[in-house]
């Protein structure tokens, strides 16, 4: 780390370049695994795609599954209740909130509250 920074990193001092480095790469990381599972969901027949989060607008990571309002994760560390927290804040009324989450080397899961799940489930009932 020294080699990269000309003085350590701390949490009063963020003046290293190997954690700018990091956060862009964290970012990188997400808006790639929003792209995939944008994908993932066009090819099994739905019109999705990844919006872009400008401006301080409140939308969904991925959007065009009607009703759903979708937080799209790909960390190592799960924060479940975080997330799903977001979600619920961010979904506008009627959309469920829907976290769609994986870590390196994983498949994809789907998390939503059971009454929500329940909702959906019934439908096909």
């Amino acid at each position: 780390m020294k080699a990269l920074c000309r003085s350590r990193a701390t949490p009063t001092n963020w003046g290293c370049r190997l954690t700018k480095a990091m956060g862009k790469m964290q970012r990188d990381k997400g808006a790639r695994f929003e792209r995939e599972l944008a994908a993932k969901l066009k090819a099994a027949g739905y019109d999705c795609r990844r919006t872009c989060q400008k401006d301080g607008r409140i939308e969904a990571d991925v959007i065009g599954l009607p009703g759903i309002h979708i937080e799209a994760k790909h960390v190592e560390q799960m924060r479940l209740y975080d997330w799903m927290a977001q979600a619920k804040k961010d979904a506008r009324p009627g959309e469920l909130p829907t976290v769609m989450h994986r870590k390196n080397h994983a498949k994809i899961l789907v998390t939503m509250e059971l009454e929500d799940w329940l909702r959906i489930y019934g439908g096909w009932n």
